[in-house]
């Protein structure tokens, strides 16, 4: 469903002559056919999962918010604001993301289900808010939260 949204997106933008639409999803659709590729090489036939898509698109804004904080300090305003056009196009393929007070309710919950006490339960919890919530939070933030939480 989401490859097929990706094409139809890039083919919509092509006939609205949409530039930066247009190079943004055929930088998505490169990078997803290069991680297609090494999956099967991995013994995974069918290519990504559509969470792992998701997390694709998750780590293709956080490198973008880095590079523009990296562009804003250089003083080149212009590639910041191209790569804040670019987080646009991408997170129109991304649920709703939790964030603030929503994000720590529900790492909270998270943590209550397990029962984690400590910062050895970590793992247990990331892996659970990935397959729970994929493509819903930066699990960069949620990472932090949690050690906050138990550390």
């Amino acid at each position: 469903m989401l490859r097929k949204d990706l094409d139809d997106a890039l083919k919509q933008a092509m006939k609205a002559r949409d530039t930066r639409s247009v190079s943004t999803l055929r930088l998505i659709l490169a990078a997803l056919k290069d991680r297609d590729i090494a999956a099967r090489g991995k013994g995974k036939p069918e290519g990504l999962s559509h969470d792992e898509i998701l997390q694709m698109l998750q780590t293709m804004i956080r490198q973008r918010h880095e590079s523009i904080e990296l562009y804003e300090r250089g003083g080149r305003d212009d590639l910041a604001t191209q790569e804040a056009e670019e987080i646009v196009v991408i997170q129109r393929f991304l649920p709703r993301q939790l964030e603030g007070e929503e994000l720590t309710s529900t790492i909270e919950r998270v943590v209550a289900e397990i029962g984690a006490s400590s910062l050895k339960d970590m793992g247990k919890i990331m892996s659970r808010l990935k397959a729970d919530y994929a493509g819903q939070m930066d699990f960069a933030k949620a990472s932090q939260r949690v050690k906050e939480l138990l550390g």
